[in-house]
């Protein structure tokens, strides 16, 4: 199969903090207190720079997560959290999630350029609007603002971050005047080794792939067919290009969902026996969060009623992801699952994001076929149990990659920027 790109695929892990499933803390790899043990983000990140990944993710926690959904329902702040990985590792990207409907630009500006600093490099804002009212109100909001409003805010936000940035390095005051931000002043903190931190989005709507085009370098999208992926790949690429940027600026990675084992069959279940040990609940809740609906009216053993389909990509539906939203309604249609069916499907997380369950030899086979498709520059790669699942990921998936001539035997560069530059164009 041939493929005119040179260079390797972009490898990053979703650090879920303990793993994708809610049962990931029952390891006995784990204690009661790994998420904010020191010790653990440091293995995290040793593991994660010995298979010489791109980068790992990390999302913010602006409301306390509903356990009935959320498999880590508490989180550190990711600034602060990859601030201490930053010290102990010297190549892996650090990329903290931030919503721009709920922080200060000048203050993200400020925190995720010293976190470039202080990592060399190495930092990357993965940019959310964030849609849950329980969040705007610990912020003292009333609720979360209309999407395209979020979306509006949010490219103004970017914008104004951008020139903050800017003028860490000329001195230069910005002043702002804009719909959302007044603002006049420049950063104490000086331009960082690879600039500014790099810049990603995650949402599919038409508005976040437009900003996706226009200004990030790297977009998490979620997808749950390759047709899909492609359509949504060569979108975003158009954009850029009508942009003046090459479509080789922005990188597309998908979130990939991973139960991974020394057979198809063992991969499975594993997979089935830890989302049996979990919240009985828990797929449904995460499939009604995703789409909007209550799935626990749906009888698990039918199809997906048409006009439940119909309402959960309404732009008018204000419940989940609209990136969400449209992938998996996408994947209903496509192969006529019943719920139960699924939610199987997917790796028991009814998300927008697509499942694997598989050995590491298939999962190869998988990230090749998308990206010799031209429906992905890399994926985000999302492990059941983190602890483990990240290990065979850098021992097992990333040599197989390198014997294909898709992955990098070493580092060629120390900063983030150097290590999306040096990938697929």
């Amino acid at each position: 199969m041939s493929d005119p790109r040179q260079g390797h695929v972009i490898l990053g892990v979703n650090v879920l903090v303990l793993g994708y499933l809610p049962a990931a803390w029952q390891s006995d790899r784990l204690h009661r207190d790994s998420f904010i043990d020191p010790a653990y983000w440091e293995n995290i990140g040793a593991v994660a720079e010995r298979g010489t990944l791109d980068a790992l993710f990390l999302a913010d926690g602006p409301l306390l997560g509903d356990p009935a959904y959320d498999a880590n329902a508490g989180r550190l702040e990711p600034a602060v959290t990859w601030s201490h990985v930053a010290a102990t590792t010297e190549r892996i990207g650090l990329i903290a999630t931030a919503s721009s409907t709920l922080n200060d630009p000048f203050d993200l500006a400020q925190r995720l350029l010293s976190l470039d600093h202080v990592s060399g490099g190495r930092a990357g804002w993965n940019i959310v609007t964030t849609r849950n009212s329980p969040a705007a109100q610990n912020f003292g909001l009333p609720d979360i603002p209309e999407r395209d409003d979020r979306y509006d805010r949010a490219a103004e936000f970017v914008d104004l971050v951008q020139a903050l940035w800017e003028s860490a390095g000329t001195g230069t005051a910005v002043r702002h005047r804009g719909r959302f931000f007044d603002l006049e002043g420049r950063l104490d903190v000086p331009r960082s080794r690879q600039g500014h931190p790099v810049l990603l989005q995650a949402g599919g709507s038409a508005k976040g792939r437009a900003l996706a085009g226009s200004r990030a370098d790297g977009v998490f999208a979620a997808e749950l067919t390759k047709e899909g992926a492609i359509e949504h790949y060569r979108e975003v690429k158009q954009h850029a290009v009508a942009a003046g940027r090459s479509p080789g600026s922005v990188k597309i990675l998908p979130g990939l969902l991973l139960s991974l084992g020394s057979t198809e069959e063992e991969a499975r279940r594993r997979s089935d026996e830890l989302h049996d040990r979990g919240p009985a609940a828990y797929s449904v809740q995460w499939l009604s969060q995703a789409i909007g609906y209550d799935a626990s009216q749906l009888d698990l053993d039918e199809k997906f009623p048409e006009e439940v389909l119909a309402a959960a990509v309404d732009p008018r539906n204000a419940g989940g992801s609209i990136g969400f939203r449209q992938s998996i309604v996408k994947q209903i249609r496509r192969t006529d699952p019943t719920v139960r069916e699924y939610l199987r499907q997917t790796r028991y997380t009814g998300s927008g994001h697509s499942g694997f369950a598989g050995t590491p030899e298939q999962l190869v086979d998988h990230i090749e076929d998308w990206y010799r498709s031209g429906a992905v520059d890399g994926f985000n790669l999302q492990p059941d149990v983190l602890v483990d699942g990240l290990e065979v990921i850098a021992d097992e998936v990333v040599p197989l990659l390198r014997k294909r001539g898709l992955f990098r035997h070493e580092y060629a560069t120390d900063t983030l920027r150097g290590h999306f530059q040096a990938a697929s164009n």
